[in-house]
């Protein structure tokens, strides 16, 4: 029986029949509604907003969470398949769903109260609210223990000061879900569209994530009611729960840019006829091309266990790193070796490799850089804190 050219080990068979519903689901959206449109959208840097409604009604925002809330409640592998396939059609559009799920959603669910959960939850569910995670700031992201942004308690308000800055979504949200400094530690809050003092500014001439919405976040004596504070944690713990959910998901999504960058230069190596013969028959472009599915199925073979992992309760963020260091990696490389394999043609976003090696200079970097997490290794192996 022949082998599947993009599941050599044919990962697909370890699914359950859900989670192989949840990828062909998704797939479909991919293939039919962002495919089309995704090129133009990537030239103009424009986010096709218009999809989020039928993001919303796929059941992909906030997958994982409880029915209760007007989610799906998946289970993590199939969440891991929905950024898998989201990203083979762009990593805005996974960037969008991850940031709206893992870092928005999220936090309220795990550290807002019942209050705040049906308050907000179910309407970014349905993708009438959408969210951002302000974290980062302008001074350096991969130091979030110097924050910069402070929030200071007066009355029944909190008073804050500040900014943060490589926000996705920020212009475009509803809520923002910001995390400052306070005399007890770093607290996070639910900030609203409107607030007096809080403004954004959309960060233009991105040669990355094109079709996402990136800006920066203001706190001009922004005054919050504690009852948009997320009272269940506080410390860095909260935010850094936060990326260890978005991380795993884009352990997965790199895996679909790469598939997506290989099949297309399977296809024109094949038709591109060069010295008599095409491009396809050389031993240089086959071996270029095997390496690539060697390593792509290593990357599904990590996530999947990863994914495993995480459903049973036992994942640890050291894992998350080995994964997100691995596949992006993994991916980047892929989209500039298939940029090379189709020539000229692959400067132009009238294919896909050039594009996602754009997009991947961003998720290597995004959630913890390549170096972070290498570190975070490092330290696991010698216990030794290199940072």
């Amino acid at each position: 029986m022949a082998l599947h050219p993009y599941d050599l080990y044919d990962v697909r068979s370890l699914l359950t029949e859900e989670e192989r519903a949840v990828q062909d689901t998704v797939a479909r959206f991919t293939d039919e509604r962002v495919l089309p449109i995704i090129g133009d959208a990537f030239d103009e840097g424009r986010f096709p907003k218009e999809l989020v409604p039928e993001i919303a009604e796929l059941g992909l925002l906030g997958s994982t969470l409880p029915e209760k809330y007007g989610c799906a409640g998946l289970n993590a592998v199939s969440y891991g398949l929905i950024c898998q396939e989201l990203e083979r059609g762009d990593s805005g559009i996974r960037s969008f769903v991850s940031v709206q799920s893992s870092l928005c959603m999220y936090p309220i669910y795990a550290y807002g109260n019942e209050e705040q959960r049906m308050r907000w939850l179910p309407d970014m569910a349905a993708g009438k609210v959408i969210g951002c995670f302000g974290l980062t700031e302008p001074h350096g992201g991969s130091d979030p223990a110097n924050m910069k942004t402070r929030a200071v308690r007066d009355g029944d308000d909190w008073v804050i000061n500040g900014s943060k800055m490589w926000i996705t979504n920020g212009s475009v949200a509803d809520i923002a879900i910001v995390w400052a400094q306070t005399e007890d530690g770093i607290q996070g809050f639910v900030l609203e569209k409107g607030m007096a003092g809080f403004s954004t500014q959309l960060i233009k001439h991105k040669m990355s994530l094109r079709a996402s919405v990136t800006s920066a976040l203001f706190f001009d004596n922004v005054r919050v009611p504690d009852a948009n504070r997320l009272p269940n944690v506080k410390g860095l713990k909260g935010p850094l729960g936060c990326l260890t959910q978005a991380r795993y998901g884009i352990t997965w999504g790199p895996i679909g840019a790469a598939v997506a960058c290989l099949s297309e230069a399977v296809d024109y190596t094949k038709e591109r006829i060069l010295f008599g013969r095409p491009v396809a028959a050389t031993q240089s472009a086959q071996i270029k091309m095997a390496e690539m599915a060697r390593r792509i199925t290593l990357a599904q073979l990590l996530s999947l266990q990863l994914g495993r992992l995480k459903d049973a309760g036992t994942m640890q963020p050291q894992q998350v790193s080995l994964a997100k260091w691995n596949n992006c990696r993994m991916a980047i490389d892929i989209a500039r070796e298939c940029r090379d394999l189709l020539g000229g043609a692959g400067i132009t976003t009238e294919h896909s490799a050039i594009r996602h090696a754009l997009n991947l200079e961003s998720v290597i970097t995004y959630e913890g850089t390549e170096t972070v997490h290498q570190l975070v290794i490092g330290r696991e192996l010698t216990g030794i804190n290199a940072f």
